[in-house]
């Protein structure tokens, strides 16, 4: 278990913020699969989400098949972050996130993420803004989080310090991406910096970033550098059952199976049946003509069967297409540990 300011997550597992992925339907996917200690939504504009606009409010929707939810707001110091936050507690979240390390120039150089790096005095006074605003609000309830990079650049290692100073402020829990702005997704994560802002804090847990892509990883990292819980993003947007994989680990020791063929055919079709249920048509045919090539990369050689995705003009002839490959003659119970069942909505 991880316990973040009131809230106590069933796994050290976090889902991450996976800016234009992170919908609601592939939330609830990850969940079901197993393992997830907490899911985020992908960035939320504070302006946007306070003015209503549509785009924001798909962002941030949530239900009870999608908790603990947490959210990750984005602004900076001129910006009403408290108020977003408190719109964001009366909306379900169960844990506020702040977006310090997001490299992206349209965030970074305009309205926060990795910006806020780079001027830690005054991040960690809006932190103490947000921080009092949401305790007052949902007596203490809610803790407040953020997700930071090491610093703009190699020359500009704020991490530990920035982290520490965080917690004063009263920051629950301090999420470290192991890169750098400049890197953006570039080279390799840098997990021996990550346990030096995990030596920095006193009390609250710092979960490390970046690179988690096989099961394995969680565990290694978690031992290497101390940290409380690993959030995992782009590794898991081809396989929604690592978190279940690598929660076994983290237990056991033991490597659970692999999916069978069969069953990551099943995943795909219940990844429609939620976009299905979630998103317009339109959104939904061209969210799985994107995720299929991903989905493929763990199946074998399925070229016909992508193609057949990507040129499906509807989820319906998707679900056809795929059904289409699953194999009768493997048909077997499914592997122990591994959901295929729909949940109830």
């Amino acid at each position: 278990m991880l316990r973040i300011g009131a809230v106590t997550l069933e796994t050290p597992l976090l889902l991450a913020p996976i800016a234009g992925h992170c919908d609601l339907a592939f939330r609830i996917l990850c969940r079901e699969q197993g393992g997830v200690g907490i899911a985020y939504t992908d960035l939320l504009n504070c302006h946007a989400l306070l003015r209503g606009t549509p785009r924001s409010m798909e962002l941030a929707a949530t239900n009870g098949l999608d908790q603990p939810c947490g959210m990750q707001l984005y602004g900076n110091w001129t910006d009403p972050l408290p108020e977003a936050a408190i719109w964001a507690i009366e909306h379900g979240a169960r844990v506020i996130d702040i977006n310090m390390g997001c490299p992206v120039d349209k965030v970074a150089k305009r309205n926060g993420g990795s910006l806020l790096l780079c001027q830690p005095c005054d991040t960690v006074k809006l932190a103490e803004r947000i921080v009092q605003a949401v305790e007052r609000h949902s007596n203490g309830r809610v803790p407040v989080t953020a997700k930071i990079r090491l610093g703009w650049d190699p020359d500009h290692f704020v991490g530990p310090q920035l982290a520490r100073d965080l917690e004063r402020a009263g920051i629950a829990a301090v999420t470290v991406h192991g890169r750098f702005t400049c890197q953006l997704f570039s080279g390799e994560a840098d997990w021996n910096r990550i346990g030096e802002v995990v030596a920095a804090v006193e009390r609250i847990p710092v979960i490390g970033n970046g690179d988690i892509t096989e099961p394995q990883h969680a565990r290694d990292r978690m031992r290497q550098t101390g940290c409380s819980g690993v959030m995992i993003g782009r590794g898991a947007l081809r396989t929604p059952w690592l978190f279940r994989q690598a929660w076994h680990e983290i237990r056991t020791g033991e490597a659970l199976a692999e999916p069978s063929f069969n069953e990551k055919c099943r995943v795909i079709l219940r990844h429609l049946a939620l976009l299905d249920r979630y998103v317009p048509p339109a959104q939904a045919v061209d969210c799985m003509r994107k995720r299929i090539s991903w989905y493929g990369k763990t199946m074998g050689h399925i070229k016909p069967l992508k193609e057949a995705v990507r040129v499906a003009e509807s989820t319906e002839t998707m679900r056809q297409a795929i059904q289409a490959w699953i194999q009768p003659d493997l048909e077997a119970t499914p592997r122990a540990g591994f959901r295929t069942q729909e949940a109830a909505f």
